[in-house]
């Protein structure tokens, strides 16, 4: 089994000329034509061609970037916030014993 890469422009607007896979010298079970319409290569999973030139990959990962840092600055916040909070609720809870009205008194002997 083998696959033909066609021939492409690459990201420098060079043309690369076509070539089969499995590649001579290459592995074996690279049979497959994988990449994007301007990076081809040989590969063995038949699912990984994707008709995108690469550089749209950067604004995927421009886009994790963004996501991961709204997270952290919302995970920040609510951290802050607990901190603060229990810090409120300590500093407020009254210091001293509350009176509840009924005097203790230490168990003695009784006369009947």
């Amino acid at each position: 089994m083998s696959a033909e890469c066609s021939s492409y422009l690459n990201a420098d607007k060079v043309l690369v000329s076509g070539f089969s896979c499995p590649r001579a010298g290459g592995d074996a079970s690279a049979v497959f034509c994988c990449g994007f319409q301007d990076v081809k290569y040989c590969c063995d999973d038949p699912h990984s061609f994707f008709p995108y030139e690469h550089s749209y990959m950067w604004w995927l990962s421009v886009g994790a970037l963004v996501g991961l840092s709204i997270a952290a600055v919302v995970l920040f916040a609510f951290i802050i916030t607990v901190c603060v909070l229990c810090y409120l609720f300590i500093s407020t809870k009254p210091r001293s014993k509350l009176d509840t009205g009924l005097s203790l008194q230490t168990a003695g002997k009784t006369s009947c």
